[in-house]
């Protein structure tokens, strides 16, 4: 609990309780780390560097958990499955989103609790970015 200008307290948001803007570009560094060697995910990213899409990530996932609304200000609303129709998401990329997503959140020093509630938000979102049966 933190105390606002008026003086009651009021609860942090997720993003505040794992560590703010730090823990969401460590997390999403990781994970692209990863991708960047995925024979599978990387040619899902048509930029040569993988920066934009890093910030990208970066930003919804901080706006996601309570963090600043600079995604919606600089793209509008996220949109997610219609921003992914155009590339093939099965269940083999699913995995290995997932894969790479598992060892970004193993490497941060989350709680248990948090660290239950990021990855259960992370296998719903993969789960529904699946848009090619097989």
């Amino acid at each position: 609990m933190t105390e606002n200008p008026r003086g009651t307290l009021q609860e942090q948001t997720f993003y505040e309780q794992v560590g703010g803007e730090e823990t969401f570009r460590r997390l999403v560094r990781r994970f692209y780390e990863g991708v960047a060697e995925d024979p599978l995910l990387r040619p899902m990213y048509p930029e040569e560097d993988l920066g934009p899409a890093e910030e990208r990530l970066v930003l919804f996932l901080m706006q996601y958990w309570g963090g600043p609304r600079t995604y919606s200000d600089h793209r509008g609303h996220p949109r997610l499955r219609m921003r992914h129709a155009p590339f093939t998401v099965d269940r083999a990329a699913h995995d290995a989103w997932l894969r790479h997503m598992r060892d970004a959140v193993d490497s941060l020093d989350l709680t248990e609790d948090q660290e239950r509630t990021l990855w259960d938000y992370l296998t719903y979102a993969a789960a529904s970015m699946v848009n090619t049966p097989g």
